[in-house]
Formats: structure tokens, C-alpha cells, sequence
């Protein structure tokens, strides 16, 4: 498409869970509800239009070994974008993807700068791995890095305890965190177990990435402090495979992740009934493939919420929470385009006819 080109989308068009409309303009790049005047050219598509999915937990620029080159970053955008992902929050790469933001064909990403977290507990080449009294000093330094986001490993296997434990005292992450907000800065961390809840969300984080380990003590906190979670079921699947190669080494570990895993849908179930703020993420990157945010979307109904709150955890509600617009007028034209209504059928979402990025389509 040149420049000139208007994208009309007509059909229903999903501004939000029950608002519809029956079609948008895209006119250089932008959205707008009224028809435009004498438009050089004009494509039309057509079919049921939501806004650009968003992947909540996702890392472009990683894969299991650490850091990967500008061309497989790319590619892995790509296959996030042809499954109908436009807005990434990237949970912590050591890449410099900052490329991607010149790129109109590309999803854009919201960063969390690098992983902090305790040294040798954590996948190696992944973070920064430092002790309690850097804290700080690191979260000040991703904060001013990243994108409004800061991301802390929570809690890793300590193989001295042979189990899963907390990284962080309570004072040094209480005061990491009031520097990041000092920043500007929204603070999350990767959490499998039960331990390093409270003492995370007491001292003010924002959001709790798998959160496997929610019970009925920190289910309640969350709910009152409006701490938000990204269960990443697609990834908690991978949890018995990961216990299976743990047995021999680590029995306790290995116990206390099948639990976690077998209890995954009442966990998030749970989440949801006590009014937990709950968003679509994959884990993609590392060892997840990309493009799985349809799946995601089955996995939480599957675990209980309705269909509509979980398209939402991936379409309005998801981008509000991130700051980011919906299909509202003089928003970026980033849509994708269903040939069935994904409201009455999530399924629908693994199956895009048109993806939009800019007003220009590009799937």
C-alpha cells in the first residue's frame, strides 16, 4: 500500500467488549470513524476487527542460550505479528532491540530492560546477576533503560535448599521499588512459588509474572493492592517435562513443581474470582516459541474465565493496563481483522485474515 492508499475496514468492528461499530478508516497510518474525502485509492477488508493483541510476557531478542542477533529478533517479531500480536511487553531481554522502533511493519515493544537477579539464580546469560546490596542501584539502572517497566527474578531454585526460595530480603526490594516508582517505573518478577509473594507485593510491585504459587494467604493481598498477574499457562505446561529432568538432583524441587502445575487452572480460577487483574503472555522467547497468544487465550478459559475477559486480557483491557490505545479515533490503525466473531469463539484468534500495523497491511 502507498501512502495515499485508505484502508477501509467494515464488518463489525470491535472498539471495545460490547461496543461495536460498522467501520473505521485508516488515513496515513492513523484511525478515524468518519469517511474521508476524496481518497486517491481505497482497499476495503472485511470481517470482525479487534485491536492489535497484546503479548504481556514475551522476549524478543532471547532464545535458551541468551542473547541472539538482530536478524533472529526479527524473525521472531515476525511470528508474533503474523499470529495477530502488535503490542509486546518485553519481560526482560539482554538484546538491544531498540531497532525494532523504527520499524512501521514490526509490533512495537514495550521494555522491561534486562532480568536482575540473585547471582547463579537464574538461566545463565539471561540477567544480571548481582547481590542484595545492587539492588537498587541495577533497578535504578533498567528502569532509566527500559520502556516503564523493571523486571526482577522473584524466586529460582537455590541448590543449597534443593527447593525453590525467595532472592530478595524484604528491605532491599521494598527500597528497589520505591526507586523504580521514584523513576517512573512499573516494577514486575518472575515468581513460580509461594514464598516470595507477600514480601513483593507488601512492598509494592505491580505485577507477578506465572504466579503459580498464589494460594488463599496472598490471593486476598492482591486483590486489595491491585496486583496484577500474567500466568503464562502455555509455559506452566512445560512444568512436569522440567521436573522429569530435575528428579534425580532435586526430588524436592521436582515435587513442588508438579504441584504447582496440577493446580494451575484452580490457581488462576481463583485469581480471577477474587477480582485479581489477570493478561495474556506467553513466554515467548527462551525456551517458548513465539506466536502462541491464541493458545494463551484457550489456556485461561480452559482454567475458568470467560471467554470475553479473556480476549479482553489480550485486547482492551490488556492495552489500557500498558497505556496504550484501542481502535479509538486518531489511534495508530494497529488492528487485526477475523473472518469469525473471536467473542463467541476464541478459537477464531489463531486464525487472523488481515493484520494491520500502521494502516498498512502486512498479513
Amino acid at each position: 500500500m502507498s501512502d495515499h492508499v485508505v484502508l477501509h475496514v467494515k464488518g463489525r468492528v470491535l472498539v471495545g467488549p460490547e461496543e461495536v461499530r460498522d467501520e473505521l478508516w485508516a488515513v496515513d497510518g492513523r484511525i478515524t470513524y468518519e469517511r474521508p474525502p476524496g481518497a486517491v485509492e481505497t482497499v476495503t477488508v472485511s470481517g470482525w476487527a479487534l485491536p492489535g493483541l497484546v503479548d504481556a510476557h514475551c522476549h524478543v531478542g532471547l532464545d535458551r542460550h541468551g542473547p541472539v542477533d538482530d536478524e533472529t529478533s526479527e524473525k521472531q517479531a515476525l511470528q508474533d505479528r503474523e499470529a495477530g500480536t502488535l503490542l509486546v511487553r518485553d519481560a526482560g531481554s539482554p538484546s538491544d532491540t531498540r531497532w525494532i522502533d523504527a520499524r512501521e511493519d514490526l509490533p512495537k515493544v514495550i521494555r522491561a530492560g534486562r532480568h536482575i537477579a540473585r547471582t547463579r539464580r537464574y538461566i545463565r546469560n539471561y540477567a544480571h546477576e548481582i547481590e542484595p546490596g545492587d539492588l537498587v542501584a541495577y533497578v535504578a539502572r533498567e528502569a532509566r533503560r527500559g520502556d516503564g517497566w523493571v523486571k526482577l527474578v522473584g524466586d529460582w531454585i537455590d541448590r543449597e535448599v534443593g527447593d525453590l526460595s525467595p532472592c530478595w530480603p524484604r528491605g532491599e526490594v521494598e527500597a528497589a521499588i520505591a526507586e523504580a516508582h521514584r523513576l517512573g517505573a512499573r516494577v514486575t518478577a518472575h515468581c513460580f512459588a509461594e514464598d516470595s509473594l507477600r514480601d513483593l507485593v507488601e512492598a509494592g510491585i505491580d505485577c507477578i509474572e506465572h504466579a503459580t504459587g498464589l494460594a488463599e494467604d496472598t490471593i486476598p493481598l492482591f486483590a486489595e493492592r491491585g496486583v496484577a498477574i500474567v500466568p503464562t499457562l502455555v509455559n506452566i505446561a512445560t512444568f512436569p517435562h522440567l521436573a522429569d529432568g530435575g528428579e534425580a538432583k532435586f526430588p524436592d524441587w521436582s515435587a513442588h513443581m508438579r504441584r504447582l502445575h496440577a493446580r494451575r487452572y484452580d490457581t488462576v480460577r481463583a485469581a480471577y474470582d477474587a477480582g485479581i487483574p489477570i493478561f495474556v503472555g506467553t513466554d515467548a522467547g527462551g525456551s517458548m516459541a513465539h506466536g502462541l497468544v491464541a493458545a494463551e487465550v484457550a489456556e485461561l478459559v480452559k482454567a475458568g474465565i470467560p471467554p470475553l475477559d479473556a480476549l479482553s486480557a489480550t485486547a482492551w483491557h490488556a492495552r489500557t493496563w500498558l497505556g496504550r490505545p484501542v481502535l479509538e479515533e486518531g489511534a495508530p490503525a494497529d488492528l487485526v481483522v477475523y473472518e469469525e466473531d473471536p467473542r463467541a469463539d476464541v478459537r477464531a484468534l489463531a486464525a487472523p485474515s488481515r493484520i494491520v500495523l500502521n494502516g498498512r497491511i502486512v498479513g
